[in-house]
C-alpha cells in the first residue's frame, strides 16, 4: 500500500492540541519534530556529543512539525480531508496565534495524479435504503428507485465512503421529512445538506469554518441540480461569529447535523439545541471509539436525550432530541 506523509506546522504549545485532534480521528504513531525539545535534549546530553550534524540542526530549526501518515486510497483521502477540516477549526479557535500557522503539507501522490486516480478507486456506493452515491462520470446501467447523489471525488472531499459520513446519511434517510429545514454544521463538501435537499427538505443551510468549503459545497449542489434558492452555504465560527449566528438564527431547523469530531460536537451542542425546531433531531457522527460516553454525557448535560446510537468500525453516531 502507498502512503501519504502529512506534516502539520505548529508550535511547541500546539503539539498537544494538534496531536489530540489527530488521535480523535484515529491516527496514532505520530512523529514530533520540535526545535525547543531538540535544543533541550542537546543541552541535557552535552557531555555525550562533540558534533551535531548541520543538516539535522537545519531540519529541526524553525517551526514544530507534527507528522502522520494516511493511506493513499479513498479512506485515506477522506481522513486527509478530516485533518484539513480539523486544523481549520483549530485555527479559528486560536485567536492569539499560539499554535502557529497550522498549515497542512502532504508528500506522496501528486494531487493532479490523484484527481484521475479516483476513477480507478471510486465506484457507485449504495447507502442505507434510499441513497446511491456515484461519481459524475459513470452512468447508471439499470433503472433505480434510489436517490442519486452525483459527486466528482477528484474535485472535492467528503465522498460518502467514510463510515462517519455513511452513518449520518443513513440517519438523514430516516429523519428528513418533506418540507423540513436542515442545518449542516461543519459541512465540508456539503454532502449531508445537498442529500437532505434531494431527500425532500425544503431548505438547507450549510456552515463551515473553512471558506474553501463554500465553492466545494455549491459545486456539489450544482452537480445535483439543487437551486441556490433553497441552499445557502456560509463560512465562519458558529460559536463566536455574530454574522454567522444572525444568518442561522433566521430559522429553526427540524434536522441539525454535525459530522465532525468529538470535541467540536461537544462545543456545538448548545448552539445545536438553540437552533433546533420543537421536535427536531440533532444527528452527530465522527465520534471515535472511546469518546462516545464523554460525548453522550455532554449532550445530555445540554438537555438532549440520545434516542439512537450506532457504531461502525471505530466510529459512533448519535441521534438526539
Amino acid at each position: 500500500m502507498d502512503w501519504i506523509k502529512v506534516t502539520i506546522y505548529t508550535t511547541n504549545a500546539g503539539i498537544e492540541p494538534v496531536s489530540g485532534r489527530l488521535m480523535q480521528l484515529g491516527i496514532t504513531g505520530l512523529e514530533i519534530e520540535d526545535e525547543s525539545e531538540f535544543r533541550d535534549h542537546l543541552e541535557q546530553t552535552r557531555e555525550f556529543w562533540d558534533y551535531v550534524d548541520e543538516d539535522l540542526e537545519k531540519r529541526m530549526s524553525g517551526e514544530t512539525r507534527v507528522i502522520a501518515y494516511v493511506s493513499d486510497d479513498i479512506p485515506g483521502r477522506e481522513l486527509l480531508a478530516a485533518i484539513n477540516g480539523s486544523m481549520a477549526e483549530l485555527r479559528g479557535m486560536d485567536g492569539a496565534d499560539v499554535f502557529g500557522r497550522l498549515a497542512v503539507e502532504t508528500e506522496g501522490t501528486r494531487m493532479e495524479d490523484w484527481a484521475n486516480a479516483w476513477k480507478k478507486y471510486f465506484h457507485p456506493i449504495e447507502i442505507g435504503e434510499k441513497l446511491l452515491v456515484k461519481p459524475e462520470w459513470e452512468e447508471i446501467s439499470e433503472p433505480t428507485d434510489r436517490v442519486v447523489f452525483n459527486i466528482n471525488p477528484g474535485m472535492s472531499f467528503g465522498t460518502g465512503s467514510h463510515e462517519t459520513t455513511q452513518l449520518c446519511l443513513e440517519r438523514l434517510e430516516k429523519h428528513i421529512k418533506p418540507g423540513c429545514r436542515m442545518l449542516d454544521l461543519g459541512c465540508g463538501s456539503g454532502i449531508l445538506s445537498v442529500v437532505s435537499l434531494l431527500l425532500g427538505a425544503k431548505e438547507a443551510l450549510a456552515v463551515d469554518i473553512d471558506p474553501n468549503c463554500i465553492d466545494t459545497a455549491y459545486m456539489n449542489a450544482d452537480m445535483n441540480n439543487v437551486p441556490r434558492e433553497v441552499y445557502t452555504v456560509i463560512s465562519g465560527n458558529v460559536l463566536t461569529d455574530p454574522a454567522v449566528k444572525a444568518v442561522i438564527s433566521k430559522n429553526k431547523y427540524e434536522v441539525v447535523a454535525a459530522n465532525i469530531v468529538a470535541d467540536v460536537i461537544i462545543g456545538l451542542a448548545p448552539a445545536a439545541r438553540e437552533y433546533m425546531a420543537d421536535g427536531g433531531v440533532f444527528i452527530t457522527s465522527g465520534i471515535i471509539d472511546g469518546r462516545q460516553d464523554e460525548v453522550k454525557a455532554a449532550l445530555e448535560a445540554e438537555g438532549f436525550t440520545v434516542v439512537e446510537s450506532k457504531r461502525r468500525k471505530d466510529w459512533w453516531s448519535f441521534v438526539c432530541k
